[in-house]
């Protein structure tokens, strides 16, 4: 009987085959490219930090910069606000969860495996919250700072009491620095300083004297080498400071620079050197034991440079020791003087932060990614790509070189596209297009002929040319991209680019001055391609968006582009575009926002070429922010569609989001996915399975389908992606089972799906993780190797679907694992280190 049921387990192992989903994906692109913000320092761990993204991930590092991992969103979604507070329990830390729609303050007491909000901030009295600042060595203590109110809590947010509320709501009170001292503790803010003596059950505000009249503390940072404490604030006119100030307010902001000593309320100006019609500093930084070291960063105007100061006097003499010219002192990667991009990119810093407990390590963010210096800031290096793909300071910055991905892949990627199996294409916003000859182990810009912030779609011919559409926009129909003034704009650079070398260099074939958002060339005739032109321009009858047409695509820059009638309903925003096989067109229109909200202009249109004429398909849930239009490839009618839609908000667009399927082109439709998905954005199927397919969403992130084919599909999350909105998934066509995800804000991921990934490794690895007996009855032991162990480990248990079933923290060299509860079948065991996997097995569970 054992050995039927493991003959039948085989059987059952090999017929899943094709239906395993990526188990890991890997990040992959140039590294940064977006903005990170605010990064913060173990106190126990000089190496380790966490940097937070407007794009809702938080990356986290033990290395210093060399590479990266980054929190699950299921875990944790955060603003550019906010900050990882560690307290001397390591289990203990708090932050701020971003939701999409409000901020709230959060602790984890299990070391980052759960975040709870806390329970005695009340959202709806205090509305989201702009700092959190916990107690390192008093965890139970945190400060958090909404618009108007600070609140002080003792029991790690079960409960709050109001410190301060704000004397002017319109500025609202903003929490610039803290210095916690056992019973004393000090809240800088707009309003001064706020100062309890007995452990933050009072506070009240500190009389001070010094800061010129009119200028308010904007940034504060604090020190003890325990016989003198020394403070340093930046000030800023009372007029300029709010809450909601962030890093690219600089210009003229700051206004003085003050010391003071042993608080002895004595403010002391230490601006002498700084030119502030120039020198934009906007924070300042000090570590907690050093007090005449101090640094400021914020954006050198001269240069169009990051600025970085420090005073090792205690603010007597400033230096600056960012030096961008040439890149004097600092090791760049694909950004810096010369280089792909000039140090302007970076522009400023996104907060500056210290060691703790040195003060020679200090390292920022900014609108790019993130420098670090381990002495002082004599030298700096980039933390953002491979090591071994960097450039030595002092020396000009190459351009059109390729860079690996260390983990730090923060920016929107629309599409991967592929010339032929090594060359490849990454459309990209903000950074425009990027490039890999390696079949996408490393990339950069390694191209020529064009350049615009966004490239949104590759188009790829049958003779091989590429069609790429452009924009000087980015995010198109995102939440903040739907109204007219943001997508009208004079300086779109809209146009169509093309290249005959693979994507080697590229010529424009069309300006059309509008974004131009997707492509699509008429497999039936390589001479006719459509595009999405998107403009409204005010009036029904003014818009110059729409679909466009050629039918001389060979004559390329010569071509001639026609403006197709308008789809009913619709306002200028056209989106994806699909050909079919008898020359009809089917396309979606996406959202538009007027000042009254949503207009009914969106939705699914089929276009008859030879009637030169528009139907509206649309289901009603389809009418307000309509996504992609997929067909079905098992359909060989393509009379199967699936449309992808958002749910708005505010009035009529709630509540329509998700996945809708017809069977008659759109005669019919019905909604597959019910309450399931609030937005849903692509869904895309394995080409050597068209059972199984990927769905994306805003911000629930990957899902995965092995029963599309039946009237009601299920959907299950894909564990092993780690952010919140994918954006589309594409299949290598020279490799259908490796898997590309493409994303809002999380660059490029790439998994494969083959079931290899299970198979034992060689014989090195082996050394790491053995599992016996294997087969085993449920319970078994798993061995490790003493290096590893040393590592502290994690072992996890996953089924064929990818579900975690089994998880445990492993101390011992041979762990004795007990797994009755697991019914027979085969599973996979994996191995993580610092939440990357080191080894992986195969367990076969065979019930008596």
């Amino acid at each position: 009987m054992k050995q039927k049921l493991f003959f039948i387990i085989v059987i059952l192992f090999a017929s899943q085959n094709l239906f395993s989903q990526p188990s890991t994906f890997l990040p992959r692109g140039i590294g940064g490219g977006g903005a990170m913000f605010f990064p913060s320092i173990n106190p126990a761990d000089e190496n380790e930090f966490y940097v937070s993204c407007d794009m809702s991930e938080m990356f986290h590092s033990t290395s210093f910069g060399l590479n990266y991992t980054q929190i699950d969103f299921q875990k944790l979604q955060t603003a550019n606000t906010s900050t990882y507070e560690f307290t001397s329990f390591p289990n203990v830390a708090y932050t701020s969860f971003n939701d999409g729609n409000t901020i709230f303050p959060v602790v984890t007491n299990d070391g980052g495996v759960n975040w709870t909000p806390m329970a005695g901030y009340n959202v709806g009295t205090f509305g989201s919250v702009y700092s959190v600042k916990a107690n390192y060595n008093n965890p139970s203590q945190v400060v958090v700072g909404a618009y108007g109110d600070i609140l002080f809590s003792t029991d790690y947010g079960a409960t709050f009491n109001l410190v301060k509320h704000a004397t002017n709501i319109g500025a609202g009170i903003i929490i610039s620095g803290i210095y916690w001292d056992g019973l004393h503790i000090y809240i800088a803010t707009n309003e001064g300083i706020l100062h309890s003596t007995d452990g933050g059950v009072s506070f009240s505000i500190m009389n001070t004297v010094g800061i010129s009249t009119g200028e308010v503390i904007w940034s504060f940072a604090s020190a003890n080498n325990g016989m003198h404490q020394r403070f340093v604030c930046i000030t800023a006119n009372s007029s300029d400071v709010y809450n909601g100030v962030m890093p690219w307010n600089y210009s003229n902001f700051a206004k003085g620079v003050y010391i003071m000593n042993d608080i002895d309320s004595t403010w002391l100006p230490r601006s002498s050197g700084i030119n502030f019609s120039s020198d934009f500093v906007m924070y300042s930084a000090m570590s907690a034991t050093d007090i005449t070291t101090i640094y400021l960063g914020g954006h050198d105007n001269n240069l169009g440079a990051p600025l970085v100061y420090k005073s090792s006097t205690g603010g007597d003499v400033w230096s600056k020791k960012f030096n961008a010219t040439n890149n004097q002192n600092i090791i760049t990667g694909w950004e810096g003087s010369g280089g792909d991009k000039n140090w302007s990119w970076s522009e400023t810093c996104f907060g500056i932060s210290v060691a703790p407990n040195n003060s020679n390590k200090v390292l920022f963010g900014n609108y790019s990614n993130i420098q670090a210096s381990d002495d002082g800031g004599d030298n700096w290096r980039q933390a953002y790509v491979n090591s071994s793909d960097q450039h030595v300071a002092g020396s000009i910055t190459p351009q059109h070189l390729s860079y690996r991905s260390i983990g730090l892949e923060n920016t929107t990627c629309w599409q991967v596209a592929w010339a032929d199996a090594n060359k490849m294409m990454g459309c990209f916003s903000d950074i425009g297009g990027i490039r890999s000859v390696d079949g996408g182990n490393s990339w950069g810009f390694q191209y020529i002929g064009f350049s615009a912030n966004s490239v949104y779609r590759i188009e790829k011919s049958l003779s091989g040319k590429l069609f790429g559409a452009c924009s000087n926009i980015h995010d198109m129909y995102q939440s903040t991209r739907l109204s007219d003034a943001q997508l009208d704009a004079a300086d779109a650079n809209g146009k169509i680019v093309f290249s005959n070398d693979s994507g080697l260099t590229w010529t424009t074939l069309h300006t059309f001055g509008h974004p131009v958002f997707w492509l699509a060339i008429d497999p039936s005739n390589q001479n006719t391609m459509y595009a999405s032109v998107i403009h409204y321009g005010g009036t029904q009858g003014s818009q110059l968006g729409g679909v466009y047409k050629t039918n001389d695509l060979n004559n390329l820059s010569s071509s001639t582009w026609t403006k197709l009638p308008n789809p009913p309903r619709t306002e200028g925003h056209p989106a994806s575009i699909n050909i079919l096989n008898d020359g009809k067109v089917v396309c979606t229109f996406s959202g538009r926002r007027s000042s009254l909200g949503f207009t009914a202009s969106s939705g699914v249109f089929i276009y008859d070429p030879t009637l030169n004429s528009w139907s509206d398909v649309s289901d009603n849930g389809m009418k307000y922010w309509t996504k992609d239009i997929v067909i079905d490839p098992s359909d060989v009618l393509q009379n199967t569609w699936y449309s992808c839609v958002f749910s708005g908000w505010g009035g009529a667009a709630n509540g329509l989001g998700g996945l809708y399927k017809t069977t008659n082109r759109g005669l019919n439709w019905i909604k597959l996915t019910g309450a399931q998905f609030d937005r849903v954005t692509s869904i895309t199927f394995n080409p050597s399975n068209n059972n199984q397919a990927f769905l994306t969403t805003e911000t629930q992130g990957l899902w995965f389908s092995s029963t599309m084919n039946s009237m009601t599909p299920t959907l299950s999350l894909v564990t092993s992606y780690p952010f919140r909105q994918p954006e589309r998934v594409f299949f290598n066509p020279y490799n259908q089972s490796e898997v590309w995800v493409s994303s809002f804000g999380n660059g490029m991921k790439v998994g494969n799906m083959v079931v290899n990934e299970i198979v034992d490794f060689t014989n090195g690895e082996k050394e790491k993780l053995e599992l016996y007996p294997n087969p085993s009855s449920g319970d078994f032991t798993i061995s490790i190797s003493e290096k590893i162990l040393q590592l502290c480990p994690t072992l996890t248990i996953n089924n064929l679907l990818g579900e975690e079933v089994y998880k445990i923290k492993t101390n011992n060299i041979h762990q004795n694992v007990i797994g009755q509860n697991l019914s027979a079948g085969i599973y996979i065991c994996k191995l993580f280190v610092n939440d990357k996997c080191v080894a992986t097995r195969k367990l076969i569970i065979a019930k008596k």
